[in-house]
């Protein structure tokens, strides 16, 4: 995106072609000499016999500023963890492969579980949180970038620019990706298009002026997967473990961090991966409980700010959110007819419809449990009941390694 605006608290690092990648990658291969960097890809089994993850490694495997790749393995047996490491060998970098479902972090997994500290449930959320843990704690590097295992359009110039504004010198300590998500074909993103985009607009109509709120309307692309933070910052962040992930991170970075220490960066010009199904029928899957979970996770963050939530803010949400995404989707057709793209009036509105409902779900939710713990301890207090926690986790992975 050639633009140059600026607008909200968070600083936005456009993409203006003026930098030939090269010469990027050099200056970051200058500062890993000082500052190492890491990546963390979350990953299901499945994923590795996708369209995208192969060519993604073919990718990473010519990056020459990396130190070190984690990749978290999720629904994996023994023979699948094996065939695992056999397929990610191919990358030059040090590749460390946690086996969540492996006996070892299960273990640790156990020990945490006894202390009321583990993550719960298996998802992205769990993931994430041990790939970061164990690269803080075990000291794989300086910086640390994250991205999905599903990138089509993946390119090498992602985390060079995800990385670029923490590792280097300009004073950022959390950087978030945006970009155009877009098959070619049609528009993408319906959850920040037709969901977040527009409840934050019915949010700041209903309560008026917020930071918290201004903070995540200020970002491109909130729900993003792509993210670049300071190693140091990693042990007082906590995370969800559902599917409010990209917005509680947000949260936690809101709580812990001046907006001049955050950033978002332009890192495609395009971008797409693996599309959830809306699931219109059925609250409990898809992008109905993605944003559910999504909308949650913001009313908590709101009462921890002292907004007071009642059943009548809700009703008075659910209506100014129909306006606001309904207004929307013309905005949204307009601009897939300039870019020749395909757009469906029905479509759309089905998912306004089923987000509308997931508005008003999450508000009821919020009013049974509105204290209820969504977020997974930080690794700070994980350390401090289990001291020696950390160098299990390293010793797991690095025995996990010797499977046969």
């Amino acid at each position: 995106m050639s633009d140059f605006h600026q607008s909200g608290s968070v600083a936005t690092l456009h993409d203006l072609g003026t930098r030939p990648l090269p010469a990027l990658e050099k200056e970051l291969t200058h500062i890993s000499r000082r500052r190492p960097m890491a990546l963390i890809i979350p990953s299901l089994y499945s994923e590795l016999s996708g369209p995208a993850l192969g060519p993604m490694l073919d990718t990473i495997t010519e990056i020459p500023y990396l130190s070190s790749v984690i990749i978290g393995l999720d629904q994996a047996d023994r023979e699948q963890f094996i065939h695992a490491r056999e397929f990610f060998s191919r990358l030059p970098q040090t590749v460390h492969l946690l086996w969540h479902d492996g006996p070892r972090l299960r273990e640790v997994d156990a020990r945490l579980a006894a202390e009321g500290l583990s993550p719960g449930q298996p998802g992205k959320g769990r993931n994430v949180w041990y790939c970061l843990g164990f690269a803080a704690t075990c000291g794989m590097a300086d910086v640390i970038a994250v991205h999905d295992a599903d990138i089509v359009t993946y390119d090498r110039a992602m985390p060079a620019k995800l990385l670029y504004p923490v590792v280097s010198d300009v004073g950022y300590r959390f950087c978030k990706g945006y970009y155009a998500r877009s098959d070619g074909e049609r528009l993408g993103g319906r959850v920040s298009r037709l969901f977040l985009t527009p409840l934050l607009r019915a949010l700041k109509l209903s309560l008026g002026a917020h930071e918290f709120i201004e903070f995540l309307d200020a970002f491109r692309y909130p729900l993003s997967g792509e993210f670049a933070v300071d190693a140091s910052e990693i042990s007082q962040l906590r995370i969800p473990a559902n599917w409010g992930l990209e917005i509680g991170l947000l949260s936690e970075v809101y709580r812990r961090l001046s907006p001049k220490q955050v950033c978002q960066v332009d890192i495609a010009a395009r971008y797409d991966h693996k599309h959830q199904n809306l699931s219109a029928n059925d609250a409990s899957k898809g992008l109905a409980r993605m944003s559910r979970e999504i909308a949650l996770s913001i009313y908590r963050k709101l009462a921890t700010e002292g907004v007071v939530l009642a059943p009548e803010t809700f009703r008075a949400l659910k209506a100014a959110y129909l306006r606001e995404a309904l207004d929307l989707i013309q905005h949204y057709h307009s601009d897939a007819r300039l870019n020749g793209l395909e757009y469906s009036f029905h479509d759309e509105e089905l998912a306004v419809e089923t987000f509308s409902r997931a508005v008003i779900e999450a508000g009821e939710d919020y009013l049974i449990s509105p204290f209820e713990p969504s977020y997974i301890s930080n690794w700070s207090r994980v350390i401090s009941a289990l001291p020696d926690i950390a160098e299990s986790l390293c010793e797991a992975v690095a025995m996990d390694a010797d499977v046969r």
